[in-house]
């Protein structure tokens, strides 16, 4: 979650980063300091710290796996600190939500919810809403095409006096419920494509409610146990082991408390446990398929990682975006790659992967970078054109 804007927890903002001048490396901070990378193919360690040299943050790692072959390169411009960077769990943001889309499609494959469920039918039963709430459905909502727009109306006063430190603690979940259940929708359903944390954060606190079960604890049940991310979490972690962010002018920045908006946007991991929830959505390489203890063996986690792959939408001018249940969908010369950019008040990060050729990158900095400094743009050309 960054400020409190329409690309909100987005990072990229509702369309994705685009193509255009995504590998080059315009803007160079000077001398990255890095401990010695992680091992992997020097080719592409070159890269990757070519890549990271754009970035003026005092903390960048920029890990990829290619079938499993991994290369991490971390550095920044400030000193290392005791904790190898790739050990830090960063702030996602928006880079969030594919846990929650993940999420649903295995609560689907197990029959427990449906897509067409309409939410306000789970979240709160009998209580009288506005037709067009009614309507809305589980895939509406994390489709961002439920006709609730980004964040609440009445979010806005609570948060402007905390703007630029803590803008969504005081804006609890029993508030994002009442919000919605109260809301009047401007689009019918279905009908237009509108970035929309409020609505994937409704779409938590009602897959909450129809298995009983906390968003936290269920979202450890059914994805981050399953995917082995044990450095994942959604609040900050012990002493020493969270990176920091930062505001622009190099200030710290308190760690995020996304209040009621935790499924849009409360999820903290390493660039490594990054890259293995990356790796279980990519293709196997070609020939036999060897022994993987990592694979999904739950065939309801199988039928979620298909699933959340699939386009589902097109939106824009001559429907040239296109979106999965939970990724943003672009063409390249290698086929087709999935990512989703988020950003905190301090922290921003990038998770792409290409399923068809193997490739997967998790990118994190400690900054909020400047306009011109182009860190998504980086992170995406590198998964686009670059590797």
């Amino acid at each position: 979650m960054n400020g409190p804007t329409e690309a909100g927890l987005s990072g990229a903002g509702p369309s994705g980063p685009g193509p255009t001048g995504a590998s080059r490396a315009a803007h160079r901070t000077g001398p990255t300091l890095d401990a010695p990378d992680a091992p992997g193919d020097p080719a592409t360690a070159r890269l990757l710290a070519d890549a990271a040299r754009t970035v003026d943050a005092p903390d960048v790692v920029i890990a990829v796996s290619r079938y499993g072959e991994r290369t991490v390169h971390r550095g920044g411009v400030a000193p290392a600190g005791p904790v190898p960077r790739e050990l830090l769990r960063y702030e996602l943001g928006s880079a969030s939500k594919p846990f929650a889309g993940l999420l649903l499609a295995r609560l689907v494959a197990q029959d427990r919810v449906r897509y067409e469920d309409r939410a306000a039918d789970l979240l709160a039963p009998g209580h009288p809403v506005h037709p067009a709430v009614r309507a809305i459905t589980l895939r509406h909502l994390m489709t961002h095409t439920s006709g609730l727009p980004a964040l609440p109306a009445d979010f806005y006063p609570q948060a402007v006096p905390r703007w630029s430190t803590d803008p969504y603690r005081g804006y609890p979940a029993d508030r994002v419920v009442r919000a919605f259940l109260r809301a009047r929708p401007r689009h019918r359903p279905g009908t237009r494509w509108h970035y929309s944390n409020f609505g994937v954060s409704v779409l938590g606190h009602t897959l909450a409610a129809a298995t009983g079960t906390p968003w936290e604890i269920l979202l450890h049940q059914q994805v981050l146990g399953p995917l082995g991310l044990a450095a994942t979490l959604l609040r900050p972690g012990p002493a020493d082991t969270d990176a920091t962010g930062h505001r622009r002018d190099g200030s710290p920045v308190p760690a995020l408390d996304p209040g009621g908006f935790t499924a849009a946007g409360a999820v903290r991991s390493t660039p490594l446990d990054l890259l293995t929830f990356l790796e279980a959505h990519l293709a196997r390489p070609p020939g036999p398929a060897p022994a993987d203890p990592a694979a999904p063996a739950d065939q309801t986690l199988a039928a979620a990682l298909a699933e959340v792959v699939r386009p589902v939408l097109r939106r824009g001018w001559r429907h040239g975006h296109t979106h999965t249940l939970t990724w943003f969908r672009h063409p390249s010369p290698y086929g087709p790659v999935l990512f989703h950019a988020g950003a905190t008040l301090g922290q921003q990060v990038f998770l792409g992967f290409r399923p068809e050729s193997g490739l997967a990158i998790a990118a994190t900095a400690t900054r909020r970078v400047r306009r011109g400094v182009p860190f998504v743009a980086t992170a995406y050309g590198l998964l686009t054109e670059t590797l």
